[in-house]
């Protein structure tokens, strides 16, 4: 089965009274179609029967329904919104979930974070867009289809035909030749928005450094994914343009019809006079509601493209404590590498044949080259990645202090309590009391990536999240990083403090913190 399918109906099963939703939406939603055209047709009728100046009581009928149309296809669309948006919008918060839930537990967690965002966000999204812009539109266009040409096969056999046949060209071929031709253009046009949102990232985190080595590579690489995606989404709307000529073309041929059946018809007294406007008129409301299934044809390209890279994050490989082996007996290493191969999946391994032991009360320095994988040996650690060969030996739970642990835009108390949701306020003002930072108030907002704190407080307060996890195991990854020395010596005598007694490996590059180590294991060498 296509996964993208498979995944829309896994969801749609686990909504709550999914079935009914949708088929009050697909209700709904034909039921304006049905006012639209009704209203179109209606209004015909009442024009040309006004025209002969009948009785105003022989006109009462024909306007209650004109104005009960135009009344309830406003009420339907409103009722259809509410359905079809709700069921939309549970089964994109369902998946949503899920992928939140899977990401957090696999390997691609921190590979790739714009890309990251846009399958959690946009991608997502198209779940909704699969209900909304997609099914619901097809399926009640091919009802209404049915419906407008029977009613004009009553006036006219050969104008309802031909309505009919119109209608499958304009609602059927149309949209999927137009689907077919910019195929290619829609399904590019998902992972390029994810490419565009990772060089947007990288130059943004590095916009200070760009502009003052008057670097402009990663400016040019970011235009030009910018201008592929703009020239993907221009060729979609070149087929999408000849296509919406091409439904005005099929919707005037059945007027032509129309016409040429229905004068004759007329003059020959084998059709009243007030119908011609109906059949005439009738099949421009009805092309009116087909005039949207081009569009929903490469939106559905769009939703298989996107909903596949959903499914690529759900079927990742779900990394945890369970590829790591855990070790009771005190005396045996508890951060331990054993002739293991490390490196992110899919890739080449970063190190091969790593022996490393960290033991209770231990500290150890882990120091090397930018980029020797001084990281990619803490993600391994830390199950986020497993070995690639060889094993990662873990006890107990490990506390990680990240070299750019993010600062949230919101309060002191609520960033802390990410390192445990279920922390009480006494809680949370220890952990600042052992982070060095019992002078701030848990209720102060930080700003935007803690732009309102300074660079040692916002460290601070990244340990004092790491400290109210309660862990036993620590691994810190350049913790002095970007501190004056002063700040850097406080912050390190309150780590060194807060783990007295537990294992400690510290990537760093600071003097002063390796010479603080018990033992330094260099890579590179």
């Amino acid at each position: 089965m296509n996964p993208t399918l498979e995944l829309t109906r896994g969801v749609f099963r686990e909504v709550p009274r999914s079935r009914l939703l949708f088929g009050t939406g697909l209700f709904l939603h034909f039921m304006t179609s049905l006012a639209a055209v009704t209203l179109m047709g209606a209004s015909a009728w009442l024009l040309s029967r006004a025209a002969e100046h009948p009785p105003v009581l022989y006109l009462i009928v024909i306007i209650v329904i004109v104005r009960a149309c135009g009344l309830f296809r406003a009420v339907f669309r409103y009722a259809e919104r509410i359905a079809s948006h709700t069921l939309a919008l549970r089964m994109q918060s369902l998946l949503r979930i899920r992928t939140y839930a899977r990401l957090a537990s696999t390997t691609l967690l921190g590979r790739r974070r714009g890309d990251l965002l846009v399958r959690v966000v946009k991608d997502v999204e198209a779940i909704q867009d699969l209900i909304v812009r997609v099914t619901l539109p097809f399926a009640s266009a091919a009802l209404i289809s049915i419906v407008a040409s029977i009613a004009m096969t009553i006036l006219s056999p050969v104008a309802g035909i031909t309505l009919f046949a119109s209608a499958v060209v304009a609602g059927v071929v149309i949209p999927t030749l137009a689907r077919r031709a910019s195929a290619r253009a829609d399904a590019e046009t998902v992972p390029l928005r994810g490419q565009l949102a990772d060089r947007v990232r990288e130059v943004n985190r590095a916009s200070f450094d760009l502009a003052a080595y008057g670097d402009t590579v990663r400016v040019d690489a970011l235009l030009e994914v910018d201008d592929q995606l703009k020239r993907a989404e221009e060729r979609a709307a070149v087929v999408r343009g000849f296509a919406a000529g091409a439904q005005v073309l099929a919707a005037g041929i059945a007027i032509v019809v129309a016409l040429a059946v229905g004068v004759p018809a007329v003059a020959a007294g084998d059709l009243p006079r007030v119908a011609l406007g109906t059949l005439v008129l009738v099949p421009i409301a009805l092309h009116e509601v087909l005039s949207t299934l081009t569009q929903a044809a490469q939106t559905l390209t769009r939703a298989q493209s996107a909903l596949g890279r959903v499914a690529q994050v759900l079927d990742a490989p779900a990394i945890g404590r369970g590829d790591r082996e855990t070790v009771a007996p005190a005396d045996e290493p508890v951060l331990a590498l054993s002739e293991a191969a490390v490196g992110w999946p899919g890739e080449e391994p970063v190190l091969t044949g790593i022996d490393l032991e960290v033991r209770p009360g231990e500290r150890v320095a882990l120091v090397g080259p930018s980029g020797v994988g001084k990281t990619t040996i803490a993600a391994t650690l830390m199950g986020l990645i497993p070995p690639m060969a060889g094993e990662a030996r873990v006890e107990g739970t490990i506390g990680y202090l990240a070299q750019d642990a993010h600062i949230f835009n919101t309060s002191i108390e609520e960033n802390v309590k990410i390192g445990n949701r279920d922390a009480t306020a006494a809680q949370v003002a220890a952990a600042l009391e052992r982070a060095g930072l019992g002078a701030l108030g848990p209720s102060r907002v930080v700003g935007e990536e803690g732009s309102m704190l300074s660079g040692g407080e916002a460290r601070r307060v990244a340990l004092a999240r790491v400290l109210i996890g309660h862990h036993q195991s620590w691994i810190l990854d350049e913790p002095t990083e970007h501190l004056d020395a002063q700040t850097a010596d406080a912050l390190m005598a309150d780590i060194w403090a807060a783990s007295a007694g537990d294992p400690v490996l510290v990537i760093t590059h600071d003097p002063r913190v390796i010479e603080r180590c018990d033992r330094v294991v260099r890579l590179g060498d």
